[in-house]
């Protein structure tokens, strides 16, 4: 029997045992845990996770997470893992004075040069000597063999001195 594959969102309020409980369901259908990304935000659990399941399993591994008491999980289904995806992976990391709309900046730019975001993770914390909110970004990308990495890094480098942050962007080594 093939497996399909899920990708499930799952968000509740924050408490011991969530992970747990969303893994004996897994197993408990016969799931596969492929891969997952799981934060605590602001009291929240929140978290996206890749399971494979025997087809004649996954109606009823995605009802009895819908019956997982705190957590609302989603389910989407996809008959086939996709495979990885070729290209240049690089590294970007920021940091400058929190503000609104840095997100918004970068994400444009890399857009505009057809940048995948394949991680990104944020957070915000106080500057060692000043104690001014400073907001911090490590993001993964992958861009296909053809990019102008010239190009984007001084675009990168033209909004870096607009929003006042530090910008440095990377190729990535497999």
């Amino acid at each position: 029997m093939a497996d399909q594959f899920l990708i499930l969102t799952v968000i509740g309020d924050d408490r011991p045992g969530l992970v747990g409980e969303l893994s004996a369901a897994i197993s408990s259908h016969h799931g596969n845990w492929l891969e997952s990304s799981m934060s605590h935000l602001a009291g929240k659990f929140a978290g996206i996770v890749e399971v494979a399941v025997p087809n004649d399993s996954a109606e009823a591994l995605k009802a009895a997470l819908g019956k997982l008491s705190g957590l609302r999980v989603t389910a989407e289904s996809s008959l086939e893992q996709k495979s990885a995806v070729a290209g240049r992976r690089l590294k970007l990391s920021l940091v400058g004075h929190d503000r609104i709309g840095i997100v918004r900046e970068v994400s444009q730019v890399l857009a505009r040069h057809a940048v995948n975001v394949e991680d990104l993770s944020t957070r915000t914390a106080s500057a060692p000597m000043s104690a001014e909110i400073m907001f911090h970004a490590d993001i993964d990308l992958l861009a296909g063999h053809d990019l102008d990495a010239r190009a984007l890094t001084a675009e990168l480098e033209r909004i870096s001195n607009d929003l006042m942050v530090d910008i440095n962007l990377d190729e990535k080594i497999a």
